[in-house]
């Protein structure tokens, strides 16, 4: 496998993981789903075993010895399976077209696919249903918890208790206990509906709780993550492509200390396992989700995030590469409410799950939430390789943005056609900006001041000055 040939040059890897956390106010065994609430915590978390001015990126070096300042597609995808690096540590987080702005006609998907428009006021569903969210706290597990709440179902979560307390309405039912240790007995002789499997890495966690559950549930939902994709070379890769292999002893004695042991090589080859472990107990039950990015308000590690915070300010911006270069994400709440539609039609299957219905690209996003912000931002673009020789890293310098190019390059172009056909709706994406800038401008002033993802103001103008230098 690919990370079998990368070195780890990070001696105090340990120190790294307590600075993080303890900025980030993180708690042990908090709450998170799947790659939607990983991608870029590791990068501030390298940032703090690295010297001053030294890109994460360029120190997780190739064994080919490939010049560090060119960073391979090898050390691009170790970078972004990385960035699940704190939320395996602390337990589970805490939790194009031209014109990107909406148009009053249902968008036309791929091939001709005409896909449903958002509908902010969805109404009731036709059946409730008895819904247990395993997690439940985290980042999307509230949006699903008041989602289904408005639809009429019923809600019962299943956690420590110790993430976000109190964020979750009246009227949902709290099961306390600890999958890490095997501490379920709060789930047995209880029937629901449908499952929701939030926080799973292992798939140990699948088999504890299925051994309870089967037989008392009518579906189960794994949320999954693209991560377990062996690779994303090329556009279009859909829930057909190969997998990650799992190439350890017992999968079933993995814990999240082997995953870091293993430099996270583990983790996609360990949840394409979960995957096959849902559906070995649920044959014909289970419905498996792959979320892409996920973003938008409440989201504690400032992927996109960084994007709205920065054109809001206005003035010369940096922008990566071509404005062509394609872009994927998803808002957690269109994540949420379609994890909750899912459930009512008792889907089942594999689903990549990101987004927008229609192409995207760096320069369409960047524009569209310029005008949405009403900002007077100036957009410079920088070549890929430029950006490259000045250590400014893809994902985490620049978060959302890969180049399309090499073994990760269609990371930014995933069919989600499955995902569509099953009613996969978007906001607006001028929606999504605002919304998650109104949440980073209500935290407090100490967490504004510093962007967890993103270039520095220094150091974005002292890029910004080396390529006018250069050009």
């Amino acid at each position: 496998m690919w990370m079998s040939k990368l070195e780890w040059p990070f001696p105090d890897f340990g120190m790294a993981v307590r600075t993080v956390v303890a900025d980030a106010k993180l708690t042990t065994h908090t709450e998170i789903g799947s790659y939607d609430e990983f991608a870029t915590l590791a990068y501030p978390l390298l940032r703090c075993a690295l010297p001053a001015g030294i890109s994460p990126i360029n120190q997780i070096t190739n064994t080919t010895k490939t010049p560090q300042s060119m960073p391979t597609q090898s050390t691009l995808r170790l970078a972004l399976l990385v960035s699940l690096v704190i939320t395996v540590v602390i337990g589970n987080v805490c939790a194009a077209d031209s014109s990107p702005s909406p148009t009053p006609t249902p968008p036309s998907g791929p091939a001709g696919l005409e896909v449903p428009a958002y509908n902010p006021n969805p109404g009731k569903a036709e059946k409730p249903l008895k819904i247990l969210i395993l997690g439940g706290t985290g980042f999307t597990g509230p949006y699903q918890v008041r989602y289904a709440i408005a639809r009429g179902h019923s809600v019962t979560v299943f956690n420590r208790g110790k993430t976000h307390p109190g964020i979750l309405p009246d009227g949902v039912e709290q099961l306390t206990g600890d999958r890490n240790t095997g501490d379920l007995g709060a789930l047995k002789d209880r029937k629901w509906d449908v499952v929701i499997d939030n926080p799973t890495m292992l798939p140990k966690w699948v088999h504890d709780a299925a051994a309870i559950l089967k037989g008392n549930v009518e579906r189960y939902i794994f949320i999954s993550t693209i991560s377990v994709y062996g690779d994303v070379p090329k556009p279009g890769l859909d829930e057909t492509a190969p997998l990650a292999k799992y190439e350890g002893q017992d999968a079933m004695k993995e814990t999240r200390d082997t995953v870091i042991a293993s430099k996270f090589a583990l983790y996609g080859p360990l949840k394409a396992l979960s995957e096959k472990e849902t559906e070995k107990w649920f044959p014909g039950k289970a419905c498996i989700i792959r979320p892409g990015l996920i973003v938008g308000p409440g989201d504690e590690t400032d992927r996109f995030t960084y994007w709205p915070v920065r054109v809001d300010r206005g003035g010369e911006v940096l922008a990566p590469g071509e404005k062509s270069d394609p872009v994927q994400f998803i808002d957690a709440r269109d994540l949420a409410e379609w994890t909750i539609r899912m459930a009512e039609m008792g889907a089942t299957g594999t689903y990549n799950a990101t987004g927008p219905a229609t192409p995207l690209t760096i320069g369409g996003m960047l524009e569209g939430i310029k005008e949405a912000l009403h900002s007077d931002a100036k957009f410079s673009w920088v070549p890929t390789d430029f950006l490259a020789k000045e250590n400014v890293a893809p994902w985490s310098d620049m978060p959302v943005w890969v180049p399309p190019t090499g073994e990760d390059g269609g990371l930014g172009a995933v069919s989600i056609k499955r995902a569509l056909d099953k009613g996969l709706t978007f906001r607006p994406l001028a929606e999504t900006a605002r919304d998650t800038l109104a949440w980073f401008k209500a935290q407090p002033k100490e967490r504004q001041e510093k962007l967890r993802a993103g270039l520095t103001k220094e150091r974005e103008a002292e890029v910004l000055a080396a390529w006018k230098k250069e050009k």
